[in-house]
């Protein structure tokens, strides 16, 4: 059987399978279905320096070719994610490494919740720093289109932890390659991509938009050739690991991930409608790999070629 394990920016894991932060919660809420012990790693959903109830309902809808959410960030806060037994003290008993997604409304919110985990860190494996929200200091500029204050949020969380840093990239900008070099140059270990792309659905019948919001976030297999090509993008402009996401349903679709050259892979939107999803998939790389006569992981990264 080949070898899955690989080394994430100095984090071992067992296999590249990894939950996507918002689609799997904080791990409890999935414990009795998905065997943990089988995942390479989980993300958390995002974490923020203050309580937040997100975006009035309606905030999810099928769309053709995936769904659109506009959740809005919903988290119970920093102070109860550390103290209450069903978010960090559970998520420190988990068999596999922890990814906890952070996030704030200005750079000093992103240092402060980085701060607080730093100074609790036992069981959290890495951080992931979600620069797609909006700045209210600067008009609600995305931080991650930006590239200044892209790389100055990454900065600010370098300068208050030692913990392996994962900056997640939003895909709505035109060089994601840039975005890459400024959070790498700026103390991110690790990068993550893509984000969901803003999208809009509108029910013809009663007029209505089918998200409260208006806008939500594309996520699902539509997104996926979008997301493979920023993978190989970003891959053409740094040299650190990076994990991808975006669309991935099958063995197939994570593969694909892998030569366009991520290290590791996250399983988002399919998860949510197949819990065993990520198990499913697991056994088809290995399947793949053993009619391949693939060794490991390293092989196939980045092997894709013009014929």
């Amino acid at each position: 059987m080949a070898d899955l394990s690989i080394n994430f920016a100095g984090i071992a894991m067992r296999n590249p399978v990894v939950t996507a932060s918002g689609a799997f919660g904080y791990a409890k809420e999935y414990s009795n279905v998905v065997p943990l012990n089988r995942l390479g790693a989980v993300t958390v959903k995002g974490v923020s320096p203050f309580p937040s109830h997100g975006n009035p309902v309606p905030r999810t809808t099928e769309v053709y070719g995936g769904m659109l959410n506009a959740i809005g960030l919903q988290n119970p806060g920093i102070d109860k994610f550390i103290s209450d037994e069903n978010y960090l003290p559970y998520l420190r008993q988990v068999p596999c490494p922890v990814f906890v997604n952070i996030w704030g409304k200005t750079i000093e919110h992103y240092a402060e919740v980085a701060a607080r985990l730093e100074a609790e860190k036992q069981g959290i494996a890495a951080l992931e720093i979600n620069i797609s929200c909006p700045n209210i200091k600067e008009g609600g500029i995305a931080f991650g289109t930006d590239l200044k204050l892209a790389a100055a949020v990454v900065k600010a969380v370098r300068d208050v932890t030692t913990l392996p840093l994962i900056t997640k990239l939003s895909p709505n900008v035109t060089h994601i390659g840039d975005f890459a070099r400024s959070v790498v140059d700026a103390g991110s270990d690790a990068i993550s991509l893509i984000n969901t792309l803003p999208g809009m659905a509108i029910d013809i019948e009663t007029r209505r938009f089918r998200i409260a919001n208006r806008i939500a976030g594309l996520s699902g297999p539509g997104l996926k050739p979008v997301a493979v090509r920023m993978v190989f993008q970003a891959r053409e402009a740094v040299s650190v690991p990076i994990l991808g996401m975006g669309g991935i349903y099958s063995a197939a679709d994570a593969i694909e991930f892998l030569m366009a050259g991520a290290s590791a892979f996250q399983v988002g939107t399919a998860f949510m409608t197949e819990p065993s999803l990520p198990s499913k998939i697991l056994s088809e790389i290995y399947k793949f790999f053993s009619e391949q006569n693939i060794n490991n992981v390293e092989e196939i990264r980045g092997c894709a070629r013009t014929r």
